[in-house]
């Protein structure tokens, strides 16, 4: 089954490059861990949800490029078809002259109607290229105007009018020192309407992603194309083939499907994150050597102590359940707050896949109270490697992670809404101090549903 990847914005579409060149090197690069037979079902797989056959024999992106502004469009396209090595549809994006100017309602409210027919005939387009979709994949940032806005609007309409679809937005959550003057604003109006229209948010942070380019990339001056490659290869690791069983030789054939089934239990729990362990430079990995047991250790850790690499963890954060006797709890401050899970889906990639031992995964102190590990936990294998990994592994989970980033984000955008700040120039495009407070209910709503767990 086919995935039709949307790429939204200056942000979306420098990613969504990043991302099919991830899948393809991967892909291509034959691995000594697994049979020939293997890699030839893999790259089987990984061509048929992302890319498609023309008559050339070069594989196409099943991608729609969207941007108000050519210039990023245009980089892109070309950057695709100098690889040599694969591209982009000659009729698959839509651009304009104009920017949507950081402004979500301009994005939401003038382009999307604008330019709506045009732009919902080139997805249907590339939707009747696939044999049978699996759903879309969104990429998009919540801090300017036309990703998140017109990406707010698209989404939307993807609702309206592939209503049997998966919908999956991957968006990119602004530092928060602020790029854009009024990126919370941008950010509660993405999130509210999205978590309605939207079957899961796989949210990466900048601020996170920044620092593992730093601290274990070891890049001196980091741009946004480093920021870009470490989200692709997170995303990669997260959406190429797995077996579809345990013992299995097949791959699964729905993984956006499986994916929502295995982590969306309840739709008002719909914020997905990453995280990936080892994620180093390649002059590192040449001299680096790990264990199953190491990994995995460490990954939990990072999972319940709400660390998003492996640098820097804090490893006094315990269970609930192993949590110090009643006398010591002034030791226990708030810092050592445990991130509770409702599901993790765990992807094992490499040589000795089927001896990990995935016991610290299954301990019901993870989960909520409402859900039993054997729901709230699922693991995918391949012994394939994924691109010069020995041995990798991939945590996707729904928890409580983001509930401090959202918390920020809305009272950052409730102290200007109450100062009136910058209103002016959203209720001049039909946004309305109304649709705000609707935004600052749900999300404190959300917020609150995540506390609670």
């Amino acid at each position: 089954m086919s995935v039709v990847t949307l790429q939204l914005g200056q942000c979306g579409n420098q990613i969504g490059f990043e991302v099919f060149d991830t899948l393809f090197s991967d892909s291509h690069c034959s691995q000594i861990f697994c049979s020939k037979k293997e890699n030839e079902a893999y790259l089987a797989s990984c061509m048929e949800r992302f890319f498609r056959e023309e008559e050339s024999g070069v594989p196409v992106a099943r991608a729609v490029l969207v941007d108000m502004e050519p210039k990023v469009i245009n980089q892109t396209l070309s950057k695709a078809a100098q690889s040599g090595r694969w591209k982009y549809g000659q009729h698959a994006c839509f651009c304009q002259k104009q920017g949507s100017g950081n402004n979500w309602a301009y994005g939401y409210s003038v382009h999307g109607p604008r330019h709506q027919e045009s732009i919902m005939n080139l997805i249907q387009k590339e939707v009747e290229k696939c044999d049978s979709l699996s759903g879309f994949f969104i990429i998009m940032s919540m801090a300017g105007g036309t990703g998140s806005g017109l990406g707010t609007f698209i989404t939307q309409n993807l609702q309206d009018q592939f209503s049997n679809s998966l919908r999956m937005n991957q968006i990119i959550w602004p530092y928060g020192t602020g790029e854009v003057i009024v990126q919370n604003y941008n950010s509660i109006l993405t999130l509210s309407h999205l978590y309605r229209s939207s079957d899961a948010l796989l949210v990466h942070e900048n601020d996170a992603i920044h620092k593992i380019c730093a601290k274990l990339m070891n890049i001196k001056q980091i741009s946004f194309r480093d920021i870009n490659q470490v989200v692709a290869h997170q995303l990669g690791s997260v959406f190429q083939p797995t077996y579809s069983a345990e013992g299995s030789s097949h791959y699964r054939r729905n993984p956006l499907g499986d994916l929502m089934e295995n982590l969306v239990p309840h739709p008002e729990f719909k914020m997905l994150g990453v995280r990936n362990i080892p994620q180093m430079s390649e002059n590192s990995l040449a001299y680096s050597a790990f264990t199953w047991a190491g990994l995995l250790k460490h990954l939990r850790q990072m999972l319940i102590s709400n660390a998003k690499m492996e640098e820097g963890i804090n490893w006094k954060v315990r269970p609930p359940s192993s949590r110090l006797p009643a006398l010591d709890k002034p030791f226990v401050s708030q810092e050592l707050h445990f991130n509770t899970s409702i599901a993790n889906l765990l992807i094992l990639r490499g040589k000795e896949v089927h001896s990990a031992d995935l016991g610290g995964f299954k301990e019901p102190a993870l989960y909520t109270s409402w859900l039993k590990p054997a729901n709230a936990f699922h693991v995918w294998k391949t012994q394939r490697g994924f691109r010069k990994y020995e041995k990798s592994a991939a945590l996707v989970s729904n928890s409580q992670f983001l509930v401090k980033p959202l918390d920020r984000i809305v009272g950052r955008a409730w102290n200007m809404f109450a100062s009136k700040a910058y209103l002016h120039q959203y209720t001049k495009f039909g946004v309305q101090e109304e649709d705000f407070l609707d935004s600052f209910t749900l999300l404190e709503q959300v917020i609150a549903s995540y506390r609670s767990l």
